[in-house]
């Protein structure tokens, strides 16, 4: 009887053995990054930024593979589904990660993946010109509830980032703007810059971009929990009473059930390269507002985002 204890316990150790390299040599083959939108755009450029510098962290290659389509929702639904071996990552954006699901009967939910980490912020902001006379987005609010309905906000469409943005702070403050909708940033820029509306919505990258060259551009602040590393000077809409987050979050996830090791393993490689000057001389050049957001905070960001773009619904859904 021993020596059949002994042996069983000798088998044992030799499979534990054989099994602790084996987690440990992840990856061992190349690693593809789904990206649920077209090649060119922000969401695209995240990507592939940071498959290059992950590919360099890990030594194997890490490749980006664009399922565009219904606003992400096949990218992400591929993503749901594939095997949670550490092989199939994916860039995950907010609001579309929580409001798909809510618009719509999806066949993901927040909690069909596990998070890495948050790679660029981009938020929500508002902008007005500034012989407006809105300076301060204390200001925006005052006019509002002066003329409601009346102060035209530029979106980006309908269901947007813009458009739910300035939706989270109609329900925040209490007010009713006029929502316009245009085929996107750009044209909203032109329509402010004419005159055509109030004020507009972009994300913060866009309205930087926006406002070079433009003296009488004005963004009034930014709807992230933080102020943005790319303009640290300009006031969080939570600083002046409204706890709101919009806009996009871009981050790194996978299926969820993503062993312990291998998000461990790449969460380190991420935390790593958003130190790295090089990566964060591409992000800047590229109009890419790094803020790295670790897992744990990450996972509650995107839960807090679902509560409220529920809240958003159930008191005035974005789509008829």
């Amino acid at each position: 009887m021993k020596k059949i204890v002994s042996l069983a316990a000798g088998a044992a150790a030799a499979l534990g053995a054989l099994s602790a390299p084996a987690l440990a040599e992840y990856p061992e083959k190349p690693i593809s990054i789904i990206v649920p939108f077209s090649a060119g755009g922000g969401t695209d450029m995240t990507g592939r930024t940071i498959a290059q510098y992950l590919s360099e962290e890990l030594g194997t290659p890490v490749v980006v593979v664009n399922r565009p389509g219904a606003g992400g929702e096949i990218g992400l639904t591929e993503l749901s589904k594939a095997d949670p071996d550490g092989y199939t990552l994916g860039i995950i954006n907010t609001p579309g990660i929580v409001t798909i699901p809510i618009e719509r009967e999806a066949q993901f939910s927040v909690g069909s993946f596990d998070f890495i980490a948050g790679l660029v912020e981009d938020p929500a902001t508002v902008s007005v010109l500034k012989d407006s006379g809105i300076e301060t987005i204390a200001d925006l609010v005052a006019k509002a509830k002066e003329e409601p309905g009346a102060v035209t906000v530029g979106t980006q469409g309908i269901g947007s980032a813009g458009h739910i943005s300035i939706s989270l702070l109609e329900q925040a403050a209490g007010v009713e703007f006029l929502p316009v909708p245009f085929a996107g940033a750009a044209p909203s820029r032109t329509a402010l810059l004419s005159g055509e509306i109030m004020a507009t919505t972009a994300n913060l990258g866009e309205a930087l971009n926006f406002s070079e060259g433009q003296p009488n551009w004005v963004i009034l602040g930014v709807m992230s929990p933080n102020p943005s590393p790319m303009a640290p000077d300009l006031p969080t809409f939570k600083s002046a009473g409204y706890d709101i987050v919009g806009g996009s979050i871009r981050g790194l996830g996978g299926p969820a059930g993503l062993p312990d090791e291998v998000v461990e393993k790449l969460s380190a490689a991420v935390a790593k390269i958003m130190q790295n000057p090089a990566f964060l001389k591409v992000s800047e050049e590229t109009s890419q507002p790094v803020n790295y957001i670790p897992s744990g905070d990450y996972t509650a960001i995107l839960e807090q985002s679902k509560a409220a773009h529920q809240a958003l619904w159930d008191a005035k859904p974005w789509r008829e």
